[in-house]
């Protein structure tokens, strides 16, 4: 297999990162236009977390998070990569990671069911434990 293919799950959820950072600021500018808010009115840190609604705020959570397990998920990936490890089993997990992590900001940043939002973190970050234990034995295992 390719070392390389590991990069598409990789751009993948890097590319969720923009989509779910463009959808927040297209919320918040339209929220800011509609309420006539001033740029004085949010000048207190999370003013605008504050007076929202979870319609305008979800977006914003939900790119924060983009930024937590996914970190682990791209330090990964680029360990694989360069250890020359990248083999089918983990290209799959990784997009069992990607797909459940669009699933959950899908889910995050429109309807919001927290439940159904749970599991499909849930089922990502497992995938990512997967791929990290898997990793830890094969490197600490030779």
């Amino acid at each position: 297999m390719r070392q390389d293919t590991i990069f598409s799950p990789f751009f993948a959820s890097i590319f969720l990162t923009f989509v779910v950072w463009v959808y927040m600021y297209i919320c918040r500018i339209s929220f800011i236009t509609s309420t006539k808010l001033k740029p004085q009115d949010l000048a207190v840190p999370n003013a605008l977390a504050q007076i929202s609604p979870p319609s305008i705020s979800n977006p914003s959570d939900n790119l924060k998070n983009l930024f937590e397990i996914p970190v682990l998920f791209y330090a990964l990936v680029l360990y694989l990569f360069i250890t020359k490890q990248v083999d089918a089993v983990y290209v799959n997990a990784a997009w069992v990671f990607v797909i459940f992590r669009v699933l959950h900001s899908i889910v995050h940043c429109t309807f919001n069911f927290v439940m159904l939002r749970f599991y499909l973190y849930l089922f990502a970050t497992l995938a990512l434990w997967f791929i990290s234990f898997r990793a830890a034995f094969i490197h600490f295992g030779t």
